[in-house]
């Protein structure tokens, strides 16, 4: 190419940007609560668009809230190029997770447009609503209801804690819009490539810059609920009891039993409520949450199986739920993507290497409608989710560089 995009990255731009950002939800132990389709993601998102258009970028949104800043190409009527993540968090997240996705797309556009060139597809920035899944669940909405995976009506109908349909919610963001039009779904784009932050230690362990993603674990999420009777806790025999806590914590116990075969199975039970969580009054109910991961479709299948049959055989005197709220199987990316990753990671001696993903991300539902891939950064620690996660600056921007150029090799195609 006459001017290679990496070259017109400006650091300090990217940088200021995401701190910036960080802002909106910031945390005082620096961390970010930046919960999806809320006021202060609206806010969020009012200033993306702002950035964008000040790049001559055109903003579009669709009827699930996912935000598209469009750099039109030489021949815009082919399907553009989407390169970003979500900038949603948890409630106890860090400047990074999905921001530095979006940001460094901001980023890699304005560099595109800085060298004087003009791609011939179209290229879009996106931030995906509600990749988290941490105040409407599941995750990845805004990528489901893109690709069809899921029906809008299902995840519209989707509420958090305080009884808020995320269609409600959708609607509240959609409406603070300001001249940002809506599109219909049902198109697929040419390609997509998410830039993320690890969220493990290996890069930095082994002091490597670009991780080339070669796919995602497979997973499987559950919601149990555990109905017994609550009662006098001096005064119940223990033969007489129907106690949801104890008939939880031995299915808990059991599926976790199971689960350590194979040592690199991941389950994690991150959400325990019990009723009515009075010390003197025996729990009538508990509800709480299992995520199951494993690269190996088999073995996460297995072990389904073991906690159908598990829940049924713990729960002694009580009753039981268990709902399956996301199934996903194992995937491997694009080639042409991962290729053109390292490729652009060589060609700026940017020291690279495959790496799987054990996390999941948006780039999981558009793997199967266009080539799909990601570019992953070293994160402090391997430490995500949390208000201490962070990136160097000088991996920030070597992502970026990464980006603009794969994304430029995309669209500067027309075949």
């Amino acid at each position: 190419m006459p001017h290679r995009p990496s070259g017109f990255v400006d650091d300090k731009r990217l940088w200021d940007r995401l701190m910036m950002l960080a802002q909106f939800g910031a945390r005082e132990d620096g961390g970010v609560d930046r919960p999806a389709l809320s006021p202060t993601e609206s806010d969020a998102r009012a200033q993306l668009v702002a950035w964008g258009r000040a790049l001559g970028l055109h903003p579009f949104s669709d009827a699930m809230a996912n935000l598209f800043l469009r750099l039109e190409g030489r021949r815009p009527e082919l399907p553009p190029v989407l390169i970003g993540s979500h900038i949603d968090s948890q409630p106890t997240g860090g400047k990074f997770d999905g921001a530095f996705g979006v940001l460094a797309g901001l980023e890699a556009v304005e560099a595109i447009i800085a060298s004087g060139q003009r791609p011939d597809r179209s290229i879009e920035v996106v931030a995906w609503t509600n990749e988290e899944g941490s105040r409407f669940a599941p995750g990845m909405a805004g990528s489901e209801a893109f690709t069809g995976a899921k029906p809008l009506e299902i995840l519209h109908a989707a509420k958090d804690a305080a009884g808020c349909s995320a269609g409600a919610a959708v609607a509240e963001v959609l409406a603070k819009d300001v001249d940002v039009p809506q599109r219909a779904f049902g198109w697929a784009p040419a390609a997509f490539v998410e830039p993320h932050i690890e969220q493990g230690p290996i890069l930095e362990k082994r002091n490597i810059t670009i991780g080339v993603v070669t796919g995602i674990q497979g997973t499987r999420r559950y919601r149990v609920r555990v109905s017994g009777e609550a009662a006098h806790a001096g005064t119940t025999l223990r033969r007489d009891r129907r106690d949801a806590l104890m008939a939880a914590v031995r299915i808990i116990h059991a599926i976790d039993r199971v689960a350590r075969e194979p040592d690199d199975v991941m389950l994690t039970v991150g959400l325990f409520e019990v009723k009515p969580n009075a010390p003197s009054v025996i729990p009538e109910e508990v509800y709480f949450s299992i995520d199951l991961r494993h690269t190996d479709d088999a073995v996460v299948d297995r072990i389904d199986a073991e906690i159908r049959r598990l829940v049924e055989a713990e729960k002694g005197p009580c009753a039981v739920e268990l709902r399956q709220i996301a199934h996903a199987p194992s995937l491997t990316f694009s080639d042409e993507v991962r290729s053109l990753v390292a490729r652009a990671a060589d060609d700026l001696s940017l020291p690279s290497m495959d790496i799987y993903s054990a996390a999941g991300h948006d780039a999981r539902q558009l793997h199967y409608v266009c080539p799909t891939g990601m570019i992953f950064v070293p994160c402090r620690g391997g430490i995500s989710h949390n208000p201490a996660e962070w990136a160097e600056p000088a991996h920030v921007a070597a992502g970026a560089r990464v980006l603009a150029d794969v994304a430029w090799a995309l669209a500067a195609r027309g075949d």
